[in-house]
This record gives structure tokens, sequence and C-alpha cells, in this order.
């Protein structure tokens, strides 16, 4: 088993690699963070697939990106070859909370499944319902 904390360390950093707004320009380099079956549900309920994905943010007619910035980033490794992320984005007006599962394959840490959930407010947790 991988150490968790190089795991999770590994993963942190894909993950942030993603977010950079340079990845996003380039089809070769957000393929090499994706895992072929990559899924996503994105913060606008559209299900998206590492195809549709790369083609949405490299496209001649996608926005540009904005700046992200990211805060409670967490990770847990599930398995040897498997790590949650959790953390928050805000890129403006545009604020999320996001999961991430990253699966350890011959290539290296590849992103899996994506979700993200729009929130307005505080982003703390709450405890009990």
């Amino acid at each position: 088993m991988t150490d968790p904390t190089e795991a999770v360390s590994a993963a942190m950093e894909a993950e942030l690699s993603l977010l950079d707004p340079a990845v996003h320009l380039s089809p070769k380099r957000l393929a090499g963070l994706l895992h072929p079956d990559y899924r996503e549900f994105g913060t606008s309920g559209r299900i998206w697939d590492r195809d549709a994905i790369i083609a949405a943010l490299t496209g001649l007619d996608s926005p540009s990106p904005r700046p992200v910035t990211t805060s409670a980033m967490k990770g847990a490794q599930l398995a040897p070859d498997v790590v949650h992320l959790t953390f928050d984005t805000d890129s403006g007006t545009h604020r999320a909370h996001r999961s991430s599962l990253w699966r350890l394959t011959m290539d290296g840490w590849l992103l899996y499944f994506h979700q993200g959930t729009r929130f307005t407010g505080e982003a703390g947790v709450t405890r009990g319902l």
C-alpha cells in the first residue's frame, strides 16, 4: 500500500493542476489528468464524460478560464489506489463544494469522478439535521 500521506498529497497536487487556467488551454494536459472512464456531475446539473469535458474546456467557443481560489481541501486514502478529496472553490460569483475521486493507474493519479455543488453564504459544515 502506498503511504496515505504521499497518495493524498499526489492527488491534491494533481487536483490543483487541473484548476490551473493554463491546463484548460491544452487538451493533451487535460487528458493526461483524466481517467479514461472519467465522469462528472457538474454544478449546472449536467453529466460530463472525459471527451465532453475536454472539448468544453478547450474549445474555441469556451469562455476564458476564470481564476479559482480553493479552500478547505481535505483528503483520505480509501484504498491503495483510491483517494477522495473534498474542497471548496470560489471563482468570483461562482462558489461550489467539490468532491473528487482519484485512482492510481500505470500513468499515475488520474481523476476518475468529480462532483460540484453550488452554494451561497458561508461554507461551513452543518452538523445534524
